[in-house]
């Protein structure tokens, strides 16, 4: 029995020698397990802070694509009007002297120096006609057409009458003019009511 004694108190200080280094073990791990942790944590925020960074600057890229693509179709879209619309500021100008021009062609002449002078004039009106029509840039002098608010100008009302229906331009006083969709000058009409 002695034996036996012996045996099972050499059994527990052997296991409580294992337990030990087990103990003395684990809590010589404990601390390096929280700097582990303390570390992994770390990184961790520092992965989400670079994340963060990382789609917001991804967002910038995004966006500034965007602004310059939009940029670029305003581009597109101002060079296109200015090819289309371009001649509009010439007819502008051209206009007023080309109605002078006409105007000086209805003044009565009898003299062959008058004759030659008008003759000149009208050689004029007519490279001024065929400029601005190269330039897409149209007359509205029309008589007997309907009346549209958006290319005439009704600056009197005549009757309306069977050579003259309502609603329909009986003289045109000014002539006007358009430059593709786009009025430059309305024409000043009569209409008939």
């Amino acid at each position: 029995m002695a034996k036996e004694k012996e045996t099972k108190a050499t059994k527990k200080e052997q296991a409580a020698d294992q337990q030990k280094p087990a103990t003395k073990q684990a809590a010589d791990e404990q601390p390096k397990t929280d700097v582990a942790t303390e570390q992994t944590e770390k990184l961790q925020a520092e992965v989400a802070k670079l994340q963060e960074q990382l789609d917001g600057a991804q967002n910038d890229y995004l966006r500034s694509q965007a602004e310059i693509q939009n940029m670029q179709k305003r581009n597109q879209k101002e060079v296109s009007e200015m090819a289309k619309y371009g001649p509009q500021q010439l007819a502008k100008d051209i206009v007023p002297a080309l109605d002078d021009l006409t105007r000086a062609l209805d003044v009565q002449v009898d003299d062959e120096s008058g004759q030659q002078l008008k003759t000149g004039i009208e050689m004029v009106v007519k490279h001024l006609d065929k400029a601005l029509t190269d330039n897409d840039i149209h007359a509205v002098d029309e008589v007997g057409v309907q009346f549209d608010p958006e290319i005439h100008q009704a600056v009197q009302t005549v009757p309306a009458s069977d050579e003259h229906p309502a609603d329909t331009v009986v003289q045109v006083l000014q002539t006007g003019y358009r430059l593709a969709d786009r009025v430059i000058r309305p024409a000043m009409v009569i209409v008939a009511q």
